[in-house]
């Protein structure tokens, strides 16, 4: 028979009692000596932690990831070096503008996070489940986000501020296109994409180096939800894909993604047809076709939610060697803004706990702060350089040097009119006409609840993307098609 486990405080005391407080005499009061009272209550008060800014809700699950095809040729990262190699991984999926309890089925893009435990350290892959993003620049990103949230005097979300924001900022619509399809509601987390999104640097021995774009590829297949389906699940399931993921994994069926690359040269970025760091825009496979590179499987879901996925921390910053940046303004925004919100959220050394502490040994001067759980470095320098044999860095892993002109100024991007090209041949050549006729409806339905400026301003964006397009969303919300025509026209 297994021994009973004894209930103990937080230092490891065991305790006599966890049913009734000590008083004095049987109807109280309470006295201010039951420390384990004290400590429970106390904890209590503290177990909640700020929740993400956005991407507050989400699920999550433990992996791999296995290189299937080599492209080691590419890049020096050791995780990718030999076909068949295996590397532990976190993923994290997420709605963006919802609070943690919105339902799952909200009209939102979905975070697609994984977190690869390599031998060199962390990699993070913080991406989503479309291939572009609302803005290119991140000195927009604090005001889109608030008007993503809640209205600061109803506390109420707000399709004035929603479409307010959107219909002043063209750039915008390649993703509003995208997220007012069907594809803004995802069957699952299990039957979506996801991308990177922005461009990386992919480095090898040589110092010679290419860009790349990721794509993650469900095997499940994509399936989606009309508007009225996605209406009856926040209704009836609010937490039906956080459930059916774990449900997924614990009957066997485990979700896996095919992982490719599209790779450009930095000769041919120089001279391409758009800027290829703009992350409002794809780059067409018909230049850049899909390289197959690995296979990511989860098949192990958390323990425990708080440890395992809520304190979960993924950023872009976490890169390895053979892995860079672009200079994707959005990314270098983003380098910067990830790591310094889990430094708010989760605390100076969120890196030391156990789900994003790296199977590398971690080597560093960085010392003491709030809940450092461990020192590893007892009896070395807190500083450097030294001559007691402190950690050194390493030459080798320095990144290809880009060169780098220009006047330093708050530069306008140069060629709104291309704003429009690839939500074009989006709504022209991939969508369907049931696509197409989801898509208006989606839009009437959540434009509808605008000031009628509003909805004129934002469907003439949808007219410059293709006159059909703008027409029926005029139609639905009931304005004058030749108004719109001319708003576009100005």
């Amino acid at each position: 028979m297994k021994e009973k486990q004894k209930l103990t405080t937080a230092s490891g005391a065991p305790v006599d009692d966890d049913q009734n407080s000590i008083t004095a005499g049987p109807t109280g009061p309470i006295l201010l000596q039951d420390t384990h009272l004290l400590e429970k209550l106390a904890h209590f008060n503290r177990e909640r932690i700020p929740e993400r800014v956005v991407h507050a809700k989400g699920a999550g699950a433990f992996g791999y990831f296995e290189v299937t095809h080599d492209l080691s040729s590419y890049t020096v990262a050791k995780f990718l070096s030999d076909v068949g190699k295996r590397t532990e991984v976190v993923a994290r999926f997420s709605t963006v503008g919802g609070e943690k309890g919105s339902a799952d089925a909200e009209r939102d893009p979905r975070g697609f996070a994984v977190k690869f435990y390599t031998e060199e350290g962390n990699y993070d892959l913080v991406g989503n489940n479309t291939p572009v993003f609302f803005i290119r620049d991140p000195i927009k990103f604090p005001d889109f986000i608030h008007t993503q949230k809640r209205n600061p005097v109803t506390n109420t979300k707000d399709p004035d501020m929603f479409w307010d924001f959107l219909s002043l900022t063209p750039e915008s619509i390649h993703q509003v296109t995208i997220l007012f399809s069907d594809r803004g509601t995802p069957k699952t987390f299990r039957h979506m994409n996801g991308y990177s999104g922005h461009t990386f640097m992919w480095y090898n021995e040589e110092g010679e180096y290419v860009w790349v774009k990721i794509h993650f590829k469900t095997a499940q297949g994509i399936q989606n939800l009309t508007r009225q389906e996605a209406a009856g699940k926040k209704s009836v399931d609010p937490d039906h894909a956080t459930r059916d993921l774990f449900e997924a994994i614990e009957r066997g069926e485990y979700p896996a993604w095919n992982v490719n690359v599209q790779i450009m040269k930095p000769e041919e970025a120089e001279n391409y047809r758009f800027n290829p760091f703009d992350v409002t825009k794809v780059w067409p496979h018909g230049d850049y076709p899909l390289i197959p590179l690995g296979r990511m499987v989860l098949d192990r879901n958390p323990t425990n939610y708080f440890t395992d996925i809520e304190q979960a921390a993924f950023s872009p910053s976490n890169l390895v060697p053979g892995i860079a940046p672009s200079p994707d303004k959005m990314l270098q925004g983003r380098l910067f803004a990830y790591h310094d919100a889990h430094l708010y959220r989760l605390g100076a050394n969120y890196q030391q706990l156990p789900v994003n502490r790296p199977k590398a040994e971690a080597m560093n001067y960085q010392r003491d702060g709030f809940m450092r759980l461990k020192s590893g470095f007892e009896g070395s320098p807190n500083y450097y350089p030294n001559t007691f044999g402190g950690p050194e860095p390493d030459p080798s892993a320095k990144w290809p040097s880009l060169a780098m002109t220009g006047v330093s100024a708050r530069h306008p991007y140069g060629h709104p009119n291309s704003d429009f090209v690839q939500p074009k041949a989006l709504y022209e050549k991939v969508m369907t006409d049931v696509d197409r006729d989801h898509l208006i409806g989606n839009i009437v339905d959540h434009l509808g609840g605008a000031k009628k400026e509003i909805q004129l301003r934002q469907t003439a964006l949808f007219y410059k993307v293709h006159e059909e397009f703008g027409a029926n969303v005029a139609e639905g919300l009931g304005l004058d098609v030749e108004e719109v025509k001319r708003l576009a026209q100005e």
